[in-house]
């Protein structure tokens, strides 16, 4: 693998892809490079029924019906939007979806309010227009039209963060499969090749921000990725993703799993306090993904080898939560002290094992940013 920060999904995973390629004799829609069997099995790892003679990792954690639903819409000529709660997987779905079809998940538009029709269509390479004039080989074609020139899949990140004309300009593309280029005289039209398809990703904390038209919803099959609540598949998450990121910094550390346990079980207990709070002010800014426990973790043990006892502890993994989920001040340090103090000083003294640490740890944090 080459070296790099972080390598796309075709990259991190080409030897198994190229496996799966190898044997895969099921049938591809359009140009896809593996069967939609495969592609599911390339996502949610293999089992012993499927018969296969290796081990295909499992790369998303999530509901098999999602990932197949997703494949099926892409199979068609609709677009697909997954939409959810800040990190539950959409974008990561969304990446392993586009290399197991099309080997290639780079071709992303990131939506945000300065996004414009330039970023979804074309743009201009203004020192060769000027000394050759206008043509295709001076247009600079967006990662959307490269997708549709090459049949592959696009991926449109946040879409509602994105302003209605460029939302407006998404309808057509979805619909007409062709992007018009009037500045040419001849070659002036941009056609979709077989294959093409766009993923787009929505976050669903941003109702309200740039709702979606009707006529744009109609282009998309909406797959919807609820919070995992699941406390066995959130820990594989975690553990998972926490391996990567350990592998990525050559760091040699196995994580106790007395603290992955109160790692876990520390986020629900206050997503079960946001979820009872009567007001806004009285819920963490935080979304209490699971992403963001795998920050919190991240975190505890980059402190803890560089500044520690080359060691996870109770005490840092406290302090990395306190500091990661206080982003308003007081209101979210009062937040989490209410929850040392109510839930974590009982469950300390009847339980005992890390929580002592961990409440001794919190309270020190909190203390030093009040």
């Amino acid at each position: 693998m080459p070296d790099l920060l972080r390598a796309p999904a075709e990259t991190k995973y080409a030897e198994e892809l190229d496996w799966l390629e190898s044997v895969d004799d099921n049938p591809k829609p359009f140009s896809w490079r593996l069967s939609p069997k495969m592609v599911r099995l390339f996502v949610l790892g293999s089992e012993r029924a499927d018969g296969l003679d290796r081990t295909i990792s499992q790369k998303w954690f999530g509901d098999r019906s999602f990932v197949e639903r997703s494949i099926v819409t892409l199979a068609s000529d609709r677009g697909l939007l997954l939409i959810g709660d800040p990190g539950t997987g959409k974008s990561w779905l969304a990446e392993l979806l586009s290399a197991a079809i099309c080997r290639s998940s780079t071709l992303v538009v990131q939506g945000t309010a300065g996004t414009t029709e330039d970023h979804i269509k074309y743009s201009w390479n203004v020192s060769m227009v000027i000394a050759k004039g206008q043509s295709r080989e001076s247009m600079i074609p967006s990662p959307i039209m490269t997708a549709m020139e090459t049949g592959a899949i696009g991926r449109f990140e946040e879409l509602t963060r994105s302003t209605s004309d460029v939302q407006d300009a998404l309808i057509s593309i979805l619909s007409e499969k062709y992007i018009s280029v009037p500045e040419l005289d001849s070659d002036s039209i941009v056609f979709a090749k077989p294959g093409f398809s766009i993923i787009a990703t929505a976050n669903s904390r941003d109702r309200g921000v740039n709702d979606l038209s009707s006529a744009l919803k109609r282009r998309f099959n909406f797959v919807r990725i609820p919070v995992m609540t699941n406390k066995k598949s959130e820990a594989e998450i975690v553990r998972f993703r926490t391996e990567e990121l350990l592998h990525r910094h050559r760091i040699e550390l196995d994580v106790p799993p007395n603290l992955l346990d109160v790692l876990l079980q520390s986020f629900a207990d206050l997503r079960a306090s946001a979820a009872s709070a009567g007001s806004d002010d009285e819920k963490l800014e935080s979304a209490l993904s699971t992403a963001e426990q795998i920050g919190v973790l991240e975190d505890a043990i980059l402190h803890g080898n560089f500044f520690g006892e080359r060691a996870l502890t109770a005490r840092t993994l406290a302090s990395s939560l306190v500091g990661s989920l206080a982003r308003r001040e007081p209101e979210d340090l009062a937040i989490l002290n209410k929850y040392l103090h109510g839930v974590v000083e009982p469950r300390s003294r009847e339980q005992g094992g890390a929580w002592p640490e961990f409440l001794e740890g919190g309270r020190d944090a909190i203390a030093t940013l009040s």
